[in-house]
């Protein structure tokens, strides 16, 4: 896959795509040479993201997660899915018998694997900046 001339700037990357018949990055979409509106306020993403700590999955949810997974002590990152509260409490209905206290859950083959098909062969984090990407792009128009 091509590099971009330099790195995107939404997202850093450098691997490019063509796409609607101009350049982008291939990690967000963001179309190179386009730069972000600083005047605009960031678009809301709203995640549910699912972090292991040993034998432990907490689902949680976060408008910021990068600021917020940097205040809680994981081990990896399994996932995103796209969604804010209402979703996060579903899946708390949906591993209930799992639960091991809060938003920690047992790291049963069952959670384990809905993360993982979450995730996809994608990196959470590749996932979060293309939703990311998209938002902003829709309110720039």
């Amino acid at each position: 896959m091509p590099k971009l001339p330099a790195p995107c700037l939404l997202c850093r990357g450098r691997r490019s795509e063509r796409a609607d018949g101009s350049l982008r990055c291939a990690r967000c979409g963001w179309r190179f040479g386009d730069a972000p509106d600083p005047d605009l306020p960031p678009p809301r993403v709203d995640v549910v993201y699912y972090l292991r700590w040993r034998d432990r999955i907490k689902i949680g949810t976060s408008a910021n997660p990068r600021q917020r997974l940097a205040a809680i002590t994981h081990e990896e990152l399994l996932a995103f899915e796209r969604g804010d509260r209402i979703l996060e409490r579903e899946r708390h209905e949906q591993f209930a018998p799992l639960r091991l206290g809060g938003e920690w859950f047992s790291a049963d083959e069952t959670l384990r694997a809905h993360a993982l098909r979450l995730r996809g062969n994608r990196d959470p984090w590749d996932r979060y900046v293309r939703w990311f990407a998209t938002e902003l792009a829709a309110i720039t128009g």
